[in-house]
């Protein structure tokens, strides 16, 4: 039998009960949750959390570039465009031409801002919904790991 990777495992082996303790299976099914979450509470300001996090990323680091933020939120430019065309189209984020034709810039846009001021309360009680029901030490511990797995990899995903 073929093995599916260098350490013997085969595809027979690759059972549900061996994919429940996969770390990315279990890192996606709390990523989902946490989103869930956040959702909950940003609906009432009229944004989910992949919109807010873009508004606040942009208008803490903005005018960004495509790939600039693409990198920032270590996200694909597939994904983040994908992501982007709501804002757009609501007029929450602006592309505009830089200085350099070829380069287009992202901004939030006057009405990006209010939704934005809109939502970071929203957002600030589903932190402490988070923090509150797991503690602010497992919280912090979270965080810290959570940030050393941006260096899994060297920091670098091969092509």
């Amino acid at each position: 039998m073929q093995a599916f990777g260098g350490d013997g495992v085969t595809a027979a082996d690759t059972t549900l009960g061996s994919v429940s303790g996969c770390t990315c299976f279990r890192v996606r099914k709390a990523a989902r949750r946490v989103t869930q979450l956040y959702d909950h509470f940003l609906a009432g300001a009229g944004l989910r959390i992949t919109q807010f996090s873009l508004l606040a990323n942009l208008r803490y680091a903005g005018p960004l570039t495509m790939t600039e933020l693409a990198t920032r939120l270590a996200m694909d430019r597939t994904t983040l465009t994908r992501n982007l065309r709501p804002l757009q189209r609501l007029g929450f984020v602006a592309v505009s031409v830089g200085d350099d034709r070829r380069r287009r810039l992202l901004a939030v846009t006057p009405a990006g801002e209010k939704a934005y001021r809109a939502g970071v309360g929203q957002w600030q009680k589903a932190q402490h919904a988070v923090q509150d029901e797991l503690g602010s030490e497992t919280v912090n511990d979270l965080h810290r790991l959570l940030e050393r797995t941006m260096t899994l990899g060297g920091g670098v995903i091969p092509d």
